[in-house]
């Protein structure tokens, strides 16, 4: 018997077999564009309700996150609106399992302007009274404790230069770094974290202001470098009394950090622009 004989149709005629491999390579490009649209659907839902990787391009949230860090965040914790959805895609009517933050919280926001992403701290939410006098925050009449404590050093990289708060010196290996004075604020909640004072600024006074309805307060760690709730909100600049309907997410901890020294374009440079010290890093 010749395996390989031709199959013989019904009518006499003979099939050589071309449809049957016709059909097989249709079913299998069906199977994999089904595949791909489950897997685009699995990420696509993965990013909007569970959890999202952000940047950080900036150091307004010096000591706790570094320029260069990439962060998780928790998509569930404030609840789902658009905010939510990569791009602005308008897929969520309305917002729906609402909550609100806590004081304290490093939630990521849409900017009221420019609906670019944004990270800050809730320091204020509706009904509260936030003011700064020489540099202290005042929350509801109270001056939250501010303690100084031990400097904050962070290594010169592409990714970071001193700003005109610190001090450049040189540590024990001969490496450039920047040295800013550190101190540690605690909410009425009892909850602390690290900030930056830079001395005398010009926002080191401020309000007192009422936060409305359906708004809140936020602030960046790096106090003299951090465009947050002080300032008006314009596209690329301040953020004003945010919309708590902007709450995209909240920020829980550093998953890797880049120095900036390594070039996309060169995979060979990426493991020594990598921080390790940076990686798990709670906030």
């Amino acid at each position: 018997m010749n395996d390989a004989a031709p199959i013989t149709a019904p009518d006499g005629e003979t099939d050589t077999g071309s449809g049957a491999k016709d059909e097989k390579k249709e079913e299998t490009w069906g199977s994999f564009l089904r595949f791909l649209a489950l897997l685009i659907a699995a990420m696509l839902i993965l990013r909007i309700f569970i959890f999202s990787l952000f940047s950080i391009p900036s150091e307004s949230m010096l000591p706790s996150l570094w320029n260069g860090d990439v962060l998780a965040a928790k998509k569930w914790s404030y609840g789902y609106s658009n905010a939510s959805v990569p791009y602005g895609i308008p897929l969520i009517p309305g917002r729906f399992l609402v909550s609100e933050p806590d004081r304290g919280d490093v939630a990521i926001f849409k900017h009221p302007v420019d609906g670019t992403d944004y990270i800050k701290r809730v320091i204020g939410l509706p009904g509260d009274t936030v003011e700064m006098r020489d540099g202290q925050v005042i929350l509801n009449g109270t001056a939250i404790p501010k303690q100084r404590i031990e400097d904050f050093i962070i290594p010169v990289s592409p990714n970071t230069d001193c700003a005109y708060g610190a001090v450049e010196e040189k540590n024990a290996e001969g490496d450039d770094v920047c040295r800013y004075a550190r101190f540690r604020e605690t909410l009425p909640s009892g909850l602390t974290y690290p900030v930056l004072d830079f001395g005398p600024t010009m926002k080191d006074n401020y309000g007192p202001v009422v936060v409305p309805e359906g708004r809140m307060f936020v602030m960046g760690d790096n106090r003299d470098n951090s465009q947050d709730s002080r300032y008006r909100a314009t596209a690329g600049g301040g953020v004003g009394l945010v919309p708590l309907d902007n709450l995209v997410g909240e920020a829980v901890t550093v998953t890797w950090s880049f120095d900036g020294s390594g070039e996309w374009i060169k995979p060979w440079t990426w493991p020594g622009a990598i921080r390790l010290d940076r990686t798990g890093n709670g906030l």
